[in-house]
Parts: C-alpha cells; sequence; structure tokens
C-alpha cells in the first residue's frame, strides 16, 4: 500500500509533501482514538531490544535521524510511529530560512536523496520550549550546528548557545560539523577548532548542571588518518560518542544518469549509495577503538538486515531518515521486528 501511495507523493516537490504528510500526522496524532491506533499499529514493545547507554534508556535501537523535524514540530506523533528516540534539528542559535529552493532531490533508481537545505530552522530558542512541552514518553536528542553567516572563527560562540538554549529540553547532544550544506562548516573538523569546541562545549556541560551526553556526528568523506584524529579527539575531549555518518559529497556508483544528477547541482547524498561507506566508517572507528567508543550509525538503512549490519560493524543504536522516507511508516517496526527474528540483541547478551 505504501508504495502506491509513494509513487503519488514523489510526483510533488519533496518538501512540499514533507510540510503536508506531516501536518496530516500531527491532525491524527491530535485525535486520542487515532493515537492509539498509531501505537498499537507502529510501535514494537519487546524488553530485549531496550538499550541503555550514558544512563539513558532507549526502549528500541532504531531512532529517527536529524533533518526530519529540524524544528521539533512533530516529536509526539513521530514516536507513536515506534522510534527508540527522535534527533530534532539541525538546529542554530537564530533561526534561519537555509539555502535557496529547489533545495532536495529524489533519486528513485538509487532509493536516494540530494540535499543541500542549509540548516533552515526556527532557532533554538523556539525549539526548546516546544522539545519541553512533549506529550510522549520518548528521548530526544539535540542536533546543534552554527549558523551560516557565522564565520568559523566564531562558530564556538554559537555552539554554545544553542547548547545552553536546549540543555534542560534534550536528553544527549549531538555537535554538527559535518554537513556538506553550510560553506566552511566541515573545517571544523580539523583536529584543533574541533578539539577546541569540543572542549568548551565539556566544561558549559558541568557548568549547567549534571552532564548531558555529548556526541560528534562526522562526515563519511574523511579519510582513515582523519578517522584516527577524530578518534584522539574523543577521547581527548571526554565526548560520550560518535553519530556516523552525515550525507556524501561522493556520487560515485549512481544508478541515476550523470546529467540529471549533475543538474541537481551540490549537496548531501544521502540513502543506499551511502550504506557501504557508513558501515565501514563504523568499523573501522570500532575496531580502532576496541570498543570503547559507542556510535550511533546512520546512512542507507532501509531493513532489519541493513540495521544488523550496523549493529555487528559496532554500533549501539541505528538512526534512519531516507529509509523513513522511501519504506514508509512501519519503518521502525519492520526493523525491531527483524532485529527480535534475528535474536540480535538477546545473542549479544548471552555473548556478554
Amino acid at each position: 500500500m505504501y508504495k502506491l501511495i509513494r509513487s503519488i507523493l514523489f510526483k510533488v516537490d519533496p518538501e512540499t509533501v514533507h510540510t503536508w504528510v506531516m501536518g496530516r500526522l500531527k491532525m491524527a496524532y491530535n485525535m486520542p482514538m487515532m493515537r492509539r491506533w498509531m501505537i498499537k499499529r507502529y510501535a514494537v514493545d519487546e524488553p530485549s531490544l531496550s538499550q541503555t547507554l550514558w544512563g539513558i534508556t532507549f526502549p528500541n535501537p532504531v531512532g529517527l535521524a536529524a533533518g526530519f523535524d529540524k524544528n521539533a514540530e512533530y516529536i509526539d506523533p513521530l514516536a507513536c510511529l515506534g522510534f527508540g528516540f527522535i534527533e530534532v534539528g539541525t538546529v542554530t542559535p537564530r533561526g534561519q530560512g537555509g539555502n535557496a529552493k529547489p533545495r532536495m532531490f529524489r533519486l528513485p533508481a538509487d532509493g536516494a536523496l540530494i540535499n543541500r537545505m542549509g540548516f533552515n530552522n526556527k532557532g533554538a530558542n523556539s525549539a526548546g520550549p516546544r522539545i519541553k512541552r512533549r506529550k510522549e514518553n520518548v528521548v530526544i536528542g539535540g542536533n546543534i550546528g552554527k549558523n551560516k553567516e557565522t564565520p568559523n572563527e566564531r562558530a564556538d560562540d554559537d555552539y554554545e548557545q544553542c547548547f545552553e538554549f536546549l540543555y534542560k529540553a534534550v536528553d544527549y547532544f549531538v555537535v554538527n560539523v559535518s554537513s556538506p550544506n553550510t560553506p566552511g562548516l566541515r573545517a571544523l573538523q580539523e583536529k584543533q577548532p574541533l578539539t577546541n569546541l569540543l572542549m568548551k562545549l565539556q566544561k558549559m556541560n558541568y557548568e549547567l548542571g549534571e552532564g548531558k551526553p555529548i556526541l560528534l556526528k562526522i562526515a563519511p568523506d574523511l579519510t582513515n588518518e582523519q578517522l584516527d584524529d577524530i578518534i584522539d579527539i574523543v577521547r581527548t575531549t571526554k565526548l560520550h560518542g560518535i553519530v556516523a555518518t552525515n550525507t556524501t559529497i561522493n556520487r560515485e556508483g549512481l544508478h541515476t544518469a550523470t546529467s540529471v544528477v549533475e543538474g541537481f547541482g551540490a549537496g548531501g547524498l544521502s540513502g543506499l549509495p551511502l550504506k557501504q561507506r557508513s558501515t565501514e566508517v563504523v568499523r573501522y572507528i570500532s575496531e580502532r577503538s576496541n570498543g570503547q567508543i559507542p556510535i550511533i550509525a546512520v546512512g542507507g538503512i532501509f531493513t532489519a538486515e541493513d540495521a544488523i549490519e550496523k549493529l555487528e560493524a559496532g554500533a549501539s543504536l541505528v538512526q534512519v531518515y531516507t529509509g523513513f522516507i522511501y519504506q514508509g511508516p512501519s519503518i521502525a517496526k519492520d526493523i525491531c521486528e527483524g532485529l527480535i527474528k534475528n535474536g540480535h540483541f538477546s545473542k549479544k547478551a548471552r555473548n556478554n
């Protein structure tokens, strides 16, 4: 059924469809009977799937990646679709419109998307109160970034402002320095500026309270030498983990015609073409760190088999984004049921 619906939705601009569909989902959630139906239809209640990281209990390991609910406007209805956690954002200190439209493109032949959204959001001071008002008991991550007009030498100020705005609202933070859609942002992944930024955030972390988990979201386009630097930075700054990976600027191996891809222009590629590289990065970090760095894996996860691939490579949790768009509202349930059938976490518990 969803494939038929998708074929209709894919005839319309992606951003228009997103706004319309999420508006309908929110309306459904506000009807008590529909809310109960959504939970019954899509949520999987299975204790073996529950994971505890950083003192946070995740009811299942399948989360929704940042970018889908940029302004924390749809947390409650999305929670009813069975996600174990939801990451909002990327949020910047001040609201901004993002890049010029059109800025999101579908590649159905590849199961992929290209986007150059540019951190379009309403600002951290707008997202924070909405997160606090959520009704559903769902784990929330806050993905934070810098405003486009902020020069890199003042980027730390933007991240610190976001951190303070969201501190009492979210359960964990993700520092996003890896989006390809904000000019110069990926330069912040270099060792010294990144170390300085994370040290400042860790200092704030314990000045503001007992400390929230802070993770770093990295690009899939880093070399092994750069990944080694990331591992060193995580250890030096006592960061809590890594989100691997963001979108890629690589366009190799696509089935979509080159002329079509080039016509879309710049942007980050997500979906199935990213799956292999994302898994490689997860495995590399896990092996080089002797499994000591918790990893949230994202990139090309459409099925339970895709999720198991990431978990066996060393991830503790997984996130979906493009897979959600292509597979539909049952993706979290389908992956969770596949994990139960495979017995992945039961086997892991016995091995431990």
